[in-house]
This record gives structure tokens, sequence and C-alpha cells, in this order.
């Protein structure tokens, strides 16, 4: 007996040291991202090579023979004003609504007479498609056909997600293609090395090409049968080896820079908007370079192909080694990988679409969306917070800048509609105008969200910089949200109207947005007190005497589970679709005064047994788990992030897919949720790391989570 006991103990004692070595070893960054490298044959599926600025979108080719768009956060084109209208015809702010909100209304403040200006504001700006790069066959005197997708053969292609090289090999009419492709990660330049006996021998050639852009979301999303309609220019000092073409579309300007290897040759045809690169033996290298206006451009030599792809895989082993990583590859339960895919394409796709200049739209720069590449103030939280909890706020930094910039417009938008403050606008272009919708006013969560920002980046950079920078965006933001609340004759405060973040219709006092501005209106005051500034007694006096968080009634308060609002009592049969506001309450935002954690737990529970999965979207799927780990429901947050629902799809590439468009607040949603079950919160529960626990993953031996590198979440 004494023997089996020595053999047991010393057999759990190896299993202790065994599994904390595991732990103590770094993740194998390399060998978790290098698992999940893109492979596919699929005719349609176009995979993203960026930087996060502009974003070249390759089909199996490995450039844009049959479908593809390239994309940047600054390329933005407007169609010329509807006959009849004029500049002056424009309202600055979006909108031709004077003073407050009315109960239950909405934006309804343009005529019949003025329905076609509306329609252009909600098409204008657009994001463009700057150009497609192309294969195609060469049949003499400048004559060149397209390749069509049947005749692609045999085609073997893989993105390498550690070096950002995409490689594909087909054939074509019996004879090998291989084609190597690249996005420079320090410029908007796509390179490629096309190698074939069908170059060598002239029956195909490069061809790159320019459409007037159009907002219709398809395989090429601009129109290259109007040549008419915009205009190419070759600029002075050009050879056949290297060419730089200004563009002008309407009042769009960029510029193009085309470079190729010395055995190559550039040939440009303005007025058909195209170039041509053909060689002199079996391998075309070149770079096509994109800027934004018409810049003076200081031309670098053309590097070679095997050089830029050592500076660029550099580049993407940089961000990979830099910030957060989890490794799943320990568990039991056999979705371990398929949830570490999701994760490793999704870090990758924000970083290809979402790190720049602009908070991206919904389809980030994969192509055209049904919002026409605008950003919603509401969604920027899904596409650029996880940056914060996975140590890449840099990442988001200047994608943020867009609160300072768009300030005076919200400012202006706020007085306009008799509020304090800055409103900030719902779907928006550089121009800071806001599109008309009909809920545009009234879908109040958008407007806490420079609160969450700040304290994300606070946590991580906690310096003057970063106060200074938030103040007066958190102040201004304040002012509005403290004087959109009406009191009634009780003395308490209510949001009236509201669009709940479900845009299920428009109520008061809806669940989400109570506990938001509770939360925000403190979370300004804390700011100030940060910067040695007297708190604003009203806003915290606002933040006490809002209306209480409505709950299902006719039950006791032991069981009590939050609805929508109190005027829709029917949350959990009748609107138990679109977004699940009662679980944003205690996940998505901090525990907040006045927000009861067991309520929470009961509600996340409720919403999990009732709600329609198949009509949500993409992120309703994080968020509910962001609910189920601050809550201790470990179970469901890990079962709802792997919910077989089809708007729960993620494709070959890893983009959520199934929504209204390939739809990356699935992915930030994701990360985010990742994030804080991988590396936790404020208040969460201790863990055995050596053990492979996690706060917000379950405990039950089939869950070992290597994580490294995240910030807990507020």
């Amino acid at each position: 007996m004494n023997k089996i006991i020595s053999f047991r103990w010393l057999s759990c004692c190896l299993l202790l040291l065994l599994s904390s070595s595991l732990f103590a070893e770094p993740i194998d960054r390399c060998a978790v991202v290098s698992r999940h490298a893109i492979t596919s044959d699929e005719a349609n599926l176009e995979i993203p090579l960026g930087n996060g600025e502009f974003c070249f979108n390759v089909d199996r080719t490995g450039l844009q023979t049959t479908r593809g768009n390239t994309m940047a956060h600054w390329g933005w084109h407007s169609f010329p004003l509807p006959e009849g209208f004029t500049p002056a015809d424009v309202p600055a702010t979006g909108t031709f609504q004077q003073g407050r909100n009315k109960p239950h209304e909405g934006d309804n403040s343009f005529t019949p007479e003025q329905e076609p200006l509306r329609n252009w504001l909600r098409q204008n700006p657009h994001r463009a498609d700057l150009g497609r790069i192309r294969l195609v066959r060469a049949e003499g005197n400048s004559v060149f056909k397209p390749i069509k997708d049947s005749e692609i053969q045999n085609v073997r292609r893989r993105l390498d997600l550690w070096t950002g090289l995409h490689t594909t090999e087909f054939q074509l009419d019996g004879n090998p293609v291989r084609v190597e492709t690249l996005v420079r990660m320090d410029s908007d330049c796509v390179c490629a090395r096309v190698e074939s006996p069908l170059i060598a021998q002239g029956k195909i050639v490069v061809l790159i090409d320019f459409p007037y852009p159009t907002i219709q979301m398809a395989r090429y999303s601009g129109d290259f049968n109007v040549p008419e309609k915009h205009t190419t220019e070759v600029m002075p000092g050009n050879s056949v080896r290297s060419v730089q073409i200004q563009r002008k579309v309407d009042e769009f300007t960029y510029t193009v820079c085309a470079d190729c290897a010395d055995n190559c040759i550039l040939k440009v045809n303005p007025a058909r908007h195209e170039l041509t690169i053909t060689a002199n033996g079996a391998v075309c290298e070149f770079a096509c370079s994109f800027y934004d206006g018409l810049p003076k451009i200081e031309r670098e030599a053309l590097r070679s192909f095997e050089e830029l792809k050592v500076q660029t895989a550099a580049a993407w082993e940089k961000f990979w080694t830099s910030g957060a990583a989890i490794d799943l590859s320990l568990s039991k339960d056999s979705r371990w990988k398929e949830l570490e895919r999701r994760i490793v394409l999704s870090q990758y796709l924000m970083r290809t679409n979402s790190a720049g200049s602009y908070p991206p739209p919904e389809t980030g720069l994969l192509g055209t969306d049904p919002w026409n590449g605008r950003y919603h103030g509401e969604m920027i939280y899904w596409h650029l917070a996880h940056y914060a909890l996975w140590d890449r706020l840099e990442l988001s930094d200047r994608a943020l800048d867009c609160y300072k910039k768009n300030l005076s417009g919200a400012k202006a938008l706020a007085r306009q509609l008799g509020y304090d403050g800055a409103q900030w606008q719902k779907s928006i272009g550089p121009e800071g105008r806001t599109s008309p919708w009909v809920g545009n006013q009234v879908l109040l969560w958008k407007e806490p969200h420079p609160m969450i920002f700040a304290e994300l980046e606070y946590r991580n950079r906690p310096t003057q910089a970063t106060l200074d920078r938030w103040a007066e965006i958190l102040d201004e933001t304040a002012k509005y949200m403290a004087s959109y609340p009406t009191k009634d004759e009780a003395g308490v405060l209510h949001l009236d109207p509201v669009m709940p973040p479900s845009e299920c219709g428009i109520t008061r006092d809806s669940v989400f947005d109570l506990a938001y501005w509770r939360f925000g209106l403190r979370e300004a005051n804390l700011w100030r007190e940060r910067m040695g500034k007297e708190r604003v007694k009203e806003w915290d006096e606002i933040a006490d005497h809002l209306a209480p968080l409505p709950t299902l009634p006719g039950l006791p308060e032991n069981e009590a589970v939050w609805i929508h609002s109190a005027e829709w009592l029917d949350s959990y049969e009748k609107y138990n679709w679109e977004h699940p506001n009662p679980v944003g309450v205690y996940g998505m935002i901090p525990p907040t005064a006045g927000v009861d954690p067991e309520t929470a737990r009961r509600t996340v529970k409720k919403v999990y047994q009732t709600w329609r999965w198949d009509r949500v979207w993409g992120w309703d799927f994080p968020w509910t788990a962001m609910c189920a780990a601050r809550t201790g429901e470990t179970e469901i947050a890990v079962e709802i992030l792997l919910h077989q629902s089809p708007r729960n799809a993620y494709d070959l590439r890893g983009v959520n897919a199934n929504n209204p468009c390939p739809y990356l607040p699935g992915n930030g949603g994701l990360l985010y949720a990742i994030g804080m079950m991988a590396g936790g919160w404020d208040g969460a529960p201790e863990v055995d790391r050596t053990k492979g626990e996690a706060p917000g993953f379950p405990r039950n031996g089939q869950w070992f989570i290597k994580a490294e590198g995240f910030k807990p979440a507020p």
C-alpha cells in the first residue's frame, strides 16, 4: 500500500513538474501562426494582403485576374450632386433636424423634394477601388482578353501568415504559372513576381487598369467601361521601367507609380486607363504603389523581389512576436483548433484591414459594403478596442484620432439639436458629416465609447499625454450625455427617446444605454480627478438618478433578469433577435454602481437559452461571451463563441461570414472576448496558470490555455 501511495505521489509530482515546465516555456508563436496558413483552391476566395492602411485583395492567381479590389483608408470618392442641388444645399451635419429629439421619433427631416439629396448623402463619400492588377491574354496590337475562372487549373495556393507572402501555382493552357505576391508594410505598395513560359512567349502579360468608382458589392467594385468619366495622366520623367501617373476621378485625385525589373517593359495607354508589363524571359517582377492626392514623390530604385520578401517577412514577424499570444493546442476539447484558427486569422485580418488612419467600415478594406465604406460611430468599438487587451495599442492610435478630427462637427450637431457638448456622428466619412438614417440621433450607445477608449489607453499608458489627449473629448461627451435625459415628476431621469443597440425600434430607457450612461458620466469625472480638476457634481447626480435598469416583470428580486426596456416586456419572445442588449450591460461595460452582477448572471443564462441565434450579428456571440465570462458562466462563454449559428461562421480566410457583408466586427469582437477570457479583468478569479487555467475558460480539464502578454480588461 505504501508503495502504491508513493508511486501516486511521485506521478502527481511529475505531472505537476511537466505542466509547470510546459507553461513556463514561452509560446512558440511561429508554430501557432503557421499551422493556420490559408490554403485553398476555391475560385471565389479573395485573400487580403495589406498593412492596415491599404489592402490588395487577391484571387487564386495571386493577383486580381478574376476578382478583387484595391482599397485604402484614404481612398474616398463622391459622385456629383444630383441635378438641381448645389453644395449650399448639403447640410453640414448631415441632417436638417432642428431641436431636441421627440419621444419615439427618429430623424425624418428630409422632405420628399429633398429625397434625391438624401440618397446622395447616403451614398457619398464612399470608398473607391483604386485599380486592379491582373494577368490577361495578349492577342497582339494591344488587344487583351480576360482569363476565365474555368481556365485556371490545378491550383496550389498558400498565404504564409508569418511572412505575409502569398504564393500560388496553377496551370493555364497546360503551362505552369507561379505567382508570389506581397504588400509592403511601410508603404501602400503591391509587389509581385510572376514566372511562366507563357510570359516568355508573350501569351500572357500583367495588366494594371483603373475604374470609375461604384458602390456595388461585386467581384470588382468599379466600372471599367466608362473611360470618359475619369482621366489618367502620365507625368514627365518616366521610362520604360518606371512610370508615374496621376488619376483624377471627379474631385478625387491619387497617384500611382509602377516599376519593373530590368528585363521588363512598361507601356501606358492613358486613353484606356491602363498600363501593361511585359518581360523578356519567363520572369516578370514589378511593384505598384498608390498615394493619396497628387504628392511630390521621391522615387526610390526598385528593390529586388527577394529583398522585399525579406523586409516584409521581418515586419510580419515583428507583429506576431509583439503583444499577446495564445496557444490552445494542449486542450482536450476537439474544437480547440477551430477556435485557435479564428483567433489567429482574426489577428491577421484586423492587422491588414483595421490598423490605419481611419476607423474601418464593417467589411474593412475587403470591398464595398452596404454602408459604402463609412464607419459607424457605435461599431468603432468592435474594430479597435481589442488592440488594448492584446498590448498592441499603437495599431489603433491613428484611427482613434477620429474623435479629435470630428469634434467640431459633433459639437455643431449637438447645438443644432438643442443639446450641450458633442454628439458623435453615426455613419461617417472623412468630412465628419453623418449619413441620413432615421436612427442617427437616437442610437445613443455610440456616445460613451470615448470613455471606454480613454480608459483602455490609460491602463496601458498612464501618462499626462494620455490624459491631455482625451480630456476635451470626454468633457464634451459628458456635457452632451448630461443634457440628454429628461426628468419626470418623481425626479427620475429618463433616456427618451432611444434606439437600443438591437435597433428593433425606438423606445425609452433601454437597459444597455442606461448602464452605459452611468458608466460614462462617472468615467468622465474620474478623468477630471486624474487631471487634478473638480468633479462635475451634476454628472454624478444624473448617474445616480437615472431610471433603474428594466427587468422582466412578475419575478421576485432573486430571479430578476434584464429586458430591452420597460416598454418591451416581451423581450424574450418578440424581441429575442438582433443584438441581445441585456448581456452588454455587464460584459462590455465594466462593473458600475446600479448594475447587479447576479442579475447579469441570470440574464446571460436566459439570453443564451432563449435568443434566436440565427437572427443576430457576428459580434453578438463575443458580446455574450464577455458577459458570461465576467459572471462565471464560463461554459456558456466558450459554447457561444463556437455556436453553430450561420451568423457565427468563419470562412477559409477567417472572415466572420453570412452577415450582410464580410463582417469584421465579428472578428474584432472575438479578439476582445478572448483577451478577457485569457487575460482576465479587474476582479477576475484567481487561476492556476500552470494547469492551463484562464479566468474566462471552463476549468473542467478540457481546456488548457497558454496565454502571454495580455492586458486585463476593466
